[in-house]
């Protein structure tokens, strides 16, 4: 037994030895000079002075129109010729939930059971991850972390991608709730159920989900409860106006009726996925919710649709007024947010309109855009500082991020493989 327990801690010192430390806080005033600077809101400088002092944008100005002391900083970094964005949000994903998706062990990411909303996926989330510091690398650096499975998943909470744990990790915890809304499509093919079977299991989830939301309502307008409901006292906030409430749906039916429950119950709604919100941007903008759009590299969902259908969403959202984020999902998948969003440059958005669409209205959705989303003075120093425009697979060249001050490791697995064999065959590295 004991030779086994030896061939094991043998095989994890590597592992163990190879994890990255979390980065250290900075309180050194740093000046920034030279860069253009892409703020989030739409707007550019083009000769940037950007100073960071504890952790928080001190300056934002453009160079050549104010004088700038450089001796009240401790470092002044030139960095003429690149580009700086602030930090991106990646919303739906299940990063550091899961690690390997064949070994069941490694994936914490949902419950057992369909009515879920006491769970907190903030507990689950591991910062060890492998996996986090190649998303990280390509520009994330914050994520909300998401509950998966059943009608009601849990209470999702958003991290930033640096910490030694989930305490240390936390940007804003427990702040919506997600529902997954039940099909309310008929499937016709050959190994669907009968139309009526399809149709009475929809009424019925439908119908538990009212009743949970009546039992919630009562309870959250009562005070003093002599003994607490850990599911109806999660949900509180969504009657109050602190949480709110991430439907996630595709087809239109589903989304008007989502839509007319929250609105019927006083819920503050974001919908996620949204395939078919184009059909619904009126009503979407009357009762202002927002759009989180899992990524544009999808295939049309019904066979008489434009085929670029997919590409060309944001635009059509955006051209009926409904505010939107674009999302990548998954959780190894989020490194390609910035190209998924790019996509979109290319059918109707600027680049200025995607970057909004991945920091600044990501930011307002989840209620954190006061302190972070955009470069702006007082916010939390968090940036990207590129050789090339991040939204480009070609050009995307990312060389620093700096995360609510603090510079932190861009390395990961990926990169030290790849140098690994670059040696080994004696290649020149890029």
């Amino acid at each position: 037994m004991k030779k086994y327990i030896i061939a094991i801690l043998t095989l994890s010192l590597p592992l163990i030895a190879s994890a990255q430390k979390p980065s250290q806080q900075n309180n050194k005033r740093i000046l920034y000079m030279g860069a253009t600077a892409h703020i989030g809101n739409g707007e550019t400088i083009a000769n940037s002075a950007i100073g960071i002092e504890n952790g928080k944008f001190k300056l934002i100005a453009n160079a050549t129109l104010i004088r700038i002391d450089r001796s009240a900083y401790d470092t002044v970094i030139d960095i003429s010729g690149k580009h700086v964005y602030p930090g991106l949000i990646a919303l739906n994903t299940s990063i550091g939930l899961n690690e390997i998706e064949a070994v069941r062990a490694t994936n914490d990411y949902n419950e057992t059971g369909n009515l879920n909303p006491s769970v907190r996926s903030v507990i689950a989330y591991n910062t060890d991850s492998k996996v986090t510091p190649t998303v990280r690398s390509n520009g994330i650096l914050y994520a909300q972390v998401v509950p998966q499975g059943g009608l009601i998943s849990g209470q999702s909470s958003v991290v930033s991608l640096d910490g030694w744990n989930y305490e240390d990790a936390v940007y804003k915890a427990d702040g919506a709730i997600h529902l997954n809304w039940p099909s309310m499509r008929i499937y016709k093919a050959w190994w669907a159920e009968p139309e009526e079977k399809q149709v009475q299991h929809t009424g019925e989830s439908i119908q538990r989900i009212h009743h949970l939301f009546a039992d919630a309502k009562a309870y959250a307008s009562q005070s003093g409860q002599p003994e607490k409901n850990l599911h109806l006292e999660s949900m509180r906030g969504l009657f109050n106006g602190t949480k709110k409430l991430f439907v996630h749906c595709d087809y239109i039916k589903e989304i008007i009726a989502a839509v007319a429950f929250c609105k019927e119950n006083g819920i503050k709604m974001v919908l996620v996925g949204g395939t078919d919100a184009w059909m619904a941007t009126e009503l979407l903008k009357a009762n202002d919710v927002p759009v989180v759009l899992m990524g544009t590299h999808n295939l049309p969902s019904r066979d008489d649709e434009d085929v670029d259908m997919p590409y060309k969403l944001p635009f059509l959202l955006k051209q009926g007024g409904v505010k939107f984020a674009i999302a990548a999902g998954g959780f190894w998948q989020v490194r390609n947010l910035p190209f998924q969003a790019g996509t979109g440059a290319g059918y109707g958005l600027t680049k200025e309109e995607i970057l909004t669409a991945t920091t600044l209205s990501a930011a307002e959705i989840l209620d954190i855009d006061k302190i972070t989303g955009t470069l702006q003075e007082g916010k939390d120093a968090s940036m990207l500082i590129s050789s090339g425009d991040i939204f480009d697979m070609k050009s995307n060249s990312i060389e620093k991020a700096i995360l609510n001050g603090r510079e932190i490791d861009l390395d990961n697995v990926q990169n030290q493989l790849y140098n690994k064999f670059m040696d080994k065959y004696g290649l020149d590295r890029p």
